[in-house]
């Protein structure tokens, strides 16, 4: 195999669950902006940003928080391909379905709301998750209303949608949109393995989903936890590209807390290791078909 393999980190997510089994999952601005530096010189072409609330480090959809972390990522050295979440500030809680009523806990807002911060900072990449889908008792709202209209509003910034799929049908749904003409040039899927709340990081599932996919499309997927790693030799071997992260999975290995440049020196290892190489970031430009933003 001899092929560029782009890696991407996932810097923090907004999970709160991890916040007491790591102490040094990046909360503030200036912690997120600093983990995606470290990321990108240790590999990384492309840094997946999530914020948090600096103060509780619960996760977080306020703009001025991600105008801080793109700031001082454009303003530094390193070159690096930034792509922020749209998957915040979209959930539903419900209190009581007889009658129905719904609950304080709810983020949900609309499609604009969701994506400000990707219209107003226009990253190079933005995540559109392409499902409707539960998180326990928690639904994450993603219409076909709401994703053609935050795929309209990335497409009039020029940000190119990395379009999110755990599951099978996720991928019909992105494909809709892509030919309904909401997303330029040749679509990038993202396939979400071992979540919880989606597909399994097996074999079987990955080799369907990649048949799913159109013939053009960018690829490239991750798998959590104590998946992680495999699934960078699985998904590497097969023509995709990867991701690692603090958001993923916390671990270096059994017991050992990670930094998101470990996880990445990691899958550099695996991915040299099978004969490719890893993509610098004017090379995932090239591969990705955009242009240096900021």
């Amino acid at each position: 195999m001899s092929r560029k393999v782009i890696i991407t980190c996932a810097v923090t997510g907004g999970n709160s669950a991890v916040l007491a089994k790591h102490p040094n999952i990046p909360k503030t601005p200036s912690e997120i902006a600093d983990a995606a530096l470290e990321a990108a010189r240790a590999g990384a072409a492309v840094v997946h940003i999530h914020v948090r609330d600096p103060n509780t480090g619960l996760g977080s959809n306020q703009f001025e928080l991600y105008e801080q972390v793109v700031k001082k990522i454009r303003d530094a050295a390193t070159d690096v391909i930034i792509n922020l979440t749209c998957g915040m500030d979209g959930e539903l809680v419900l209190d009581s379905v007889d009658p129905i009523k719904v609950g304080e806990a709810s983020t949900l807002k609309n499609p604009a709301g969701r994506c400000l911060h990707a219209v107003k900072l226009q990253p190079e990449l933005s995540t559109l998750d392409c499902a409707t889908m539960t998180f326990g008792e928690r639904i994450y709202v993603a219409r076909m209303s709401e994703l053609r209209e935050m795929a309209a509003l990335m497409q009039k910034a020029g940000v190119k949608p990395e379009l999110e799929c755990f599951d099978l049908g996720h991928i019909e749904t992105a494909k809709k949109l892509v030919s309904e003409g909401t997303i330029d040039g040749a679509p990038l899927f993202q396939l979400c393995l071992s979540t919880g709340n989606g597909a399994p990081a097996l074999p079987i599932v990955l080799q369907a989903m990649r048949e799913l996919l159109p013939a053009e499309a960018i690829w490239g997927g991750f798998g959590c936890g104590a998946d992680e790693m495999p699934m960078v030799a699985q998904i590497a071997s097969v023509g995709g590209h990867v991701r690692v992260g603090l958001e993923d999975n916390i671990y270096l290995r059994r017991g050992v807390l990670a930094s998101n440049a470990e996880l990445v020196e990691n899958a550099v290892g695996i991915v040299e290791r099978m004969g490719a190489s890893v993509a610098t970031p004017a090379e995932a430009r090239a591969i990705l078909g955009v242009v240096k933003r900021g």
